[in-house]
């Protein structure tokens, strides 16, 4: 990164809306400068979203004048309680506060909030480098006010606080989750004396909304590289308090010579395969590459509550996917993430997760793809992509070999969809079809017959059709004594 001159800001700020809101304020004899995260972005080139305003005087106020400036289609909220107003024009979204400087009680982060100078409202900022601003008014236009030096510390890729640490994270302790977070979404090192502080806070967390804390976490998930965060949350000691089934996956073991791999950098090494090579494909999820990734972080968190060592085996896992499903509702509900079709999602591929890896550890046989196809329907795709973001073993001849299996389970997955149309299967005779021919009410027989024809198609036995089926019934029931009212 490096530093912009003010020329480069100004010309970064070419926009009317800028100029609008300086000549707003030089009308109103206030100071007010763009702050925070805009200037942030500004500052590493990258885009940014809603504008923040800070004015040494009345935010409300100059939020007023500036609606009445800017005429047609300017929209005024006010938020008194919170002394902010957002000023809505277009698709431009400006929020104007006045200068504060803000106290706490030891007991919650809702601070205790006065009028104060631009260097108050600065010294209340999270980080230095959210702790920059670049005033508006005309005549110093796109000077960049930065006491802390934030910017020298995103040239040297640095996280830290602009205050004492500690003070920083005691006063608002959401902020330890934000310091991993802006460090892990932008490449940075936590500084030593920050992370120091966040280890002695970590306790803190406890005051946090779980809502606050899952809004942060996901962020982290969605990360570039998501591992770094989570091994800053590890390292710091937040992860066993905020998420104690994933910290207990740091382990490994070794008996009688016989060492597992660390299911927790494990896991994180799957969910970075997953960072990397996720697709612009269209999931039925709108923020599908979330749940996808929180599949991957949960795809072995049943794995310390199977982990079992035998002398002639050496370690197993047998059935950790089958527990680790069963853990992922409660997980959701702790987390406060979505107990919905999302979970359920989540839950699928963790459930599922082995099979893919157990068939093309063997011979791939049409009858075990279409089983897969059919209980993983139409989120094959992304049980495919982490099954395969799951190779994670060193030994590279291995390693190949189930990626060469794994393209020729996805062959086969093409092949027999367009041939069986299994995804989604329903079988073509139905258990009223069944119970009409034979005059039966809901019983085990209707049960056993149905069951009975879904694998004779799985199995290649006979063709997902209808007439095949329903004979194929027949039969069966024949075979169990039972007669059709027709017959």
């Amino acid at each position: 990164m490096r530093i912009l001159t003010q020329q480069e800001i100004c010309d970064a700020l070419s926009a009317p809306v800028f100029h609008r809101i300086g000549a707003v304020a030089d009308e109103m004899g206030v100071e007010c400068y763009l702050i925070g995260g805009y200037v942030r972005d500004l500052m590493l080139e990258r885009p940014s979203g809603d504008i923040d305003v800070v004015v040494v005087g009345s935010g409300i106020e100059m939020a007023k004048a500036l609606v009445k400036s800017l005429g047609k289609g300017a929209h005024l909220s006010v938020f008194r309680n919170f002394g902010t107003a957002q000023v809505k024009w277009h698709d431009t979204e400006i929020e104007l506060v006045g200068a504060r400087r803000e106290s706490y009680r030891h007991d919650s982060r809702k601070p205790i909030v006065e009028d104060g100078t631009l260097q108050d409202d600065l010294e209340r900022r999270d980080f230095t480098i959210n702790a920059m601003g670049v005033c508006l008014n005309a005549d110093r236009f796109g000077e960049l006010i930065d006491p802390f030096y934030g910017q020298e510390d995103m040239e040297d890729r640095l996280i830290r606080t602009p205050l004492d640490p500690d003070i920083t994270f005691s006063d608002d302790p959401l902020r330890m989750m934000r310091c991993v977070r802006f460090a892990t979404q932008l490449g940075f090192r936590i500084d030593d004396e920050t992370f120091d502080a966040l280890c002695r806070n970590r306790e803190r967390i406890s005051i946090i909304s779980q809502e606050r804390i899952i809004e942060e976490l996901n962020k982290i998930v969605l990360a570039p590289v998501p591992s770094m965060g989570f091994v800053e949350l590890e390292r710091s000691g937040l992860l066993e308090l905020i998420f104690p089934e994933l910290a207990a996956l740091d382990i490994k073991e070794t008996r009688s010579g016989k060492s597992h791999k660390n299911i927790f950098y494990h896991t994180l090494e799957v969910l970075d395969n997953i960072a990397r090579c996720e697709s612009s494909k269209v999931r039925k999820f709108e923020s599908y590459s979330l749940w996808l990734r929180w599949a991957a972080l949960l795809h072995d968190i049943g794995k310390p509550r199977t982990k079992v060592f035998s002398p002639t085996q050496g370690w197993t896992f047998h059935n950790h996917n089958f527990i680790g499903s069963k853990m992922v509702p409660g997980i959701f509900r702790r987390l406060k993430l979505p107990m919905d079709e999302r979970m359920k999602y989540v839950q699928k591929l963790v459930d599922l997760h082995m099979r893919p890896i157990a068939i093309s550890d063997d011979v791939v046989t049409d009858s075990a793809v279409r089983r897969l196809l059919c209980d993983a329907g139409d989120d094959i795709d992304d049980l495919m992509t982490l099954c395969e973001a799951d190779i994670t073993s060193r030994n590279a001849e291995r390693k190949q070999r189930f990626r060469d299996n794994f393209q020729l389970v996805r062959r086969k997955l093409v092949d027999l969809e367009e041939r069986d149309r299994i995804r989604n299967f329903q079988p073509p005779v139905s258990g009223e079809e069944i119970m009409q021919t034979f005059g039966l009410s809901p019983c085990r027989e209707v049960g056993t017959i149905k069951q009975a024809i879904k694998d004779a198609i799985l199995d290649g036995v006979i063709p997902n059709e209808h007439d095949a089926a329903f004979q194929f019934m027949m039969d069966k029931a024949a075979k169990m004594g039972l007669k059709a009212l027709n017959a």
